[in-house]
């Protein structure tokens, strides 16, 4: 098949749900991909934040083929070797107690919200039920995390929403405590906030926010499904923020490429979900949990880390000097770039016509390339980026 044969046949057939590129690729290595004329790619994107290992490592796919002949899948009905030790590393390496397994961001801030609010009614009973989330916040696309999700826009179309959410300006510690009434168990944050322009919340509304959560025994849940497993080059964002929320959710790269999510539970959490109160067909499935399993290996490894953290400074020294460019935010390989003139999808165009993906979060640029990138692969991109914005 030929990239104008699969065009055709996925608009014939697929629901028209997305604004694609038109790109189709067919192989991919580390972060540089192909299409099926043989066209390379330096690849930015890392499947919005998925491939934290690139495409195709070769330990992970090993890892993942393995299980796939041993094991595929036998439900949550049943102990396996591969959930049982993502659930140790996950709980090993951040400090929580419990976690649960799902299969996507949306599925994991789900399961928080469900934790949250029967935190607060067997402690308190009916009538503290209110998730207080952030303007410009995103959490994902089912009915109740659209609910919970910070932005005008992506109230529409799906009437009812699920009631009883409610939305403080980041940073804004004022306008948080005059929300936060008798009728709030939870408040929702992005530690950066991705889909609404890669902005990070300021270190002291934070710490305030955690302080302020813990005297009145309202749960600080951190949606971290593209922030963690070393985005930010801490394992988990809020490691820079010097706090631990009661429950963080995590999706994205920790599978490197297959779909899982997860709740971590704290002390105060780690026991309210019961026998029945929650479950997930596919959580813990063996095969992604193998992937994910690597991920947590390689990213342990000493220095990686730290080489994450200092990409934002590359980015930094590579682009500030552009006339374009107007700020960079974010942290580590979560990065976004302001611009003055240009459009962003304009630039992301430009820039896969060059030979570089690349993504957008509203009027910036966003970049969030593997974790594995080699050196040669992320200057060069970063070359044809510069290139692009400077023309």
């Amino acid at each position: 098949m030929n990239a104008s044969e699969l065009k055709k046949i996925d608009r014939q057939y697929v629901a028209g749900t997305y604004a694609r590129f038109d790109l189709a690729l067919k192989s991919g290595t580390g972060a540089s991909c192909c299409d099926y004329e043989g066209k390379t790619y330096i690849d930015f994107t890392s499947g919005i934040g998925v491939n934290s290992l690139g495409f195709c490592d070769n330990q992970w796919a090993a890892a993942v083929a393995g299980q796939a002949s041993a094991l595929n899948h036998i439900s949550n009905l049943y102990y396996t070797e591969p959930g049982a030790l993502l659930a140790k590393s996950l709980c090993e390496t951040t400090g929580y107690q419990k976690v649960f397994f799902g299969n996507s961001g949306a599925e994991a801030n789900e399961g928080a919200i469900k934790a949250a609010r029967k935190y607060s009614f067997d402690k308190y009973g009916e009538g503290r039920s209110t998730i207080l989330t952030l303007v410009n916040s995103f959490h994902g696309r089912t009915v109740t995390t659209l609910s919970a999700t910070g932005q005008e826009h992506f109230h529409q179309f799906f009437f009812p929403f699920t009631g009883d959410f409610s939305y403080a300006l980041a940073n804004d510690i004022a306008d948080v405590k005059a929300k936060l009434d008798s009728s709030v168990c939870a408040v929702m944050i992005e530690l950066i906030q991705g889909e609404g322009g890669v902005v990070p919340l300021d270190e002291d509304f934070v710490k305030e926010l955690a302080a302020l959560c813990a005297e009145k025994d309202i749960l600080l849940v951190a949606d971290e499904v593209q922030t963690g497993a070393g985005r930010t080059g801490k394992f988990l964002a809020s490691e820079w923020y010097g706090v631990r929320p009661d429950i963080t959710t995590l999706a994205k790269g920790l599978g490197g490429g297959l779909p899982i999510g997860a709740v971590l539970l704290d002390e105060k959490a780690e026991s309210v979900l019961g026998f029945g109160d929650h479950g997930s067909t596919f959580g813990a499935n063996p095969i992604c949990c193998a992937g994910a399993n690597v991920v947590m290996e390689k990213i342990s490894q000493p220095g990686f880390l730290a080489k994450v953290a200092s990409r934002f400074e590359e980015v930094e020294a590579a682009l500030s000097s552009c006339a374009e460019v107007s700020g960079i935010t974010g942290k580590g390989m979560m990065i976004g770039i302001a611009l003055k003139q240009k459009k962003s999808g304009e630039v992301a165009k430009a820039c896969m016509e060059n030979g570089l993906l690349v993504l957008t979060a509203k009027e910036k640029v966003r970049l969030l390339p593997p974790l594995t990138i080699s050196d040669g692969e992320f200057e060069k991109g970063l070359s044809i980026l510069a290139a692009v914005l400077n023309q």
